[in-house]
């Protein structure tokens, strides 16, 4: 099993849309192939700050099952055009 990490920064005045996007994306990532859960959290000190936590059964299943999947473009348009800046994503076991 492998946790993916990402630092997530809303673009100011957008935290209400992004988590309303979110509901509808955590519906794909869930469905994928070697998903096993994900947590969401806010960060209390800095408001349009998240942190996306996502446990996978394999790196391959994030980074070529997900990304590289149908399934992505529609996360990519839920979610992509809020990020200011495009969060650094890391894996770790």
């Amino acid at each position: 099993m492998i946790i993916e990490i990402a630092e997530l920064k809303i673009k100011d005045g957008m935290s209400g849309d992004f988590e309303e996007n979110f509901k509808k994306a955590e519906l794909i990532i869930s469905s994928m192939k070697g998903y096993i859960s994900h947590q969401m959290k806010k960060c209390i000190e800095e408001e349009n700050q998240y942190l996306l936590l996502v446990k996978w059964e394999t790196l391959e299943d994030h980074e070529i099952g997900f990304r590289k999947s149908e399934k992505y473009q529609e996360w990519k348009k839920l979610l992509h055009h809020f990020y200011e800046p495009f969060p650094k994503v890391l894996h770790y076991k």
